[in-house]
Parts: C-alpha cells; sequence; structure tokens
C-alpha cells in the first residue's frame, strides 16, 4: 500500500510497545518483527525515533547487552508507566477502531 507510513505514524508507537511488552528487545529485532507481521514500509530509522521518544517519555528501561557481533545492543523492557502507556493505547484504539468498523457498515 502507497503512503502507509503516514497513516501508521500514530499507531506504530503502540505497536513497539507491545512488542517490547513481549519480552526484551532491541531496535533491529523490532524493525524485523514489525516487517514480518507485515509493516514492510517501517524501516530502523523510524523505529530508533520511536525508540528515542519512548526513552525521552520514560517509558522503558534500556539494559546494554554484549552482542556477538559489533558493538552492545541497548534492549529495552516496558517499566510500570510504559504497560499503563501501552494499556492505554489499546483502549484507544478499541474504541477508534469500532467507530471506523461502524462507519464502514453503513
Amino acid at each position: 500500500m502507497e503512503n502507509l507510513t503516514e497513516m501508521l505514524k500514530g499507531v506504530l508507537e503502540g505497536c513497539v510497545l507491545e512488542i517490547i511488552s513481549r519480552g526484551d528487545s532491541y531496535g533491529y529485532e523490532i524493525t524485523r518483527r514489525l516487517n514480518e507481521m507485515g509493516f514492510t514500509e517501517v524501516v530502523e530509522g523510524t523505529v530508533y525515533t520511536i525508540l528515542v521518544r519512548l526513552e525521552k517519555k520514560e517509558l522503558v528501561n534500556i539494559e546494554k547487552k554484549r552482542s556477538e557481533m559489533g558493538p552492545p545492543r541497548k534492549f529495552y523492557s516496558l517499566n510500570n508507566a510504559g504497560h499503563e502507556e501501552l494499556e492505554q493505547f489499546w483502549k484507544k484504539w478499541n474504541f477508534v477502531s469500532s467507530k471506523i468498523n461502524i462507519l464502514k457498515g453503513e
């Protein structure tokens, strides 16, 4: 789909939070998982921008772990605030998607 990235901007942060909530993750791994789910237009730069934003909002904990290839990797995990933010994301998503489905059905 063309120009899907623009539409996804508001949703991707929630998707990244969800991926991190399932287990400690690093940037490339998150990008790969999004790509595997069909978000093929999402690139590493977009994910890293989101991770920086999550860090600034203090929604994630970061642990540097040794990598077999290259420098240490930053692994992200959700803290309590991150879990609360994710819960709010899903509440908003359910509200919006239900209204869109109603509109689509009209």
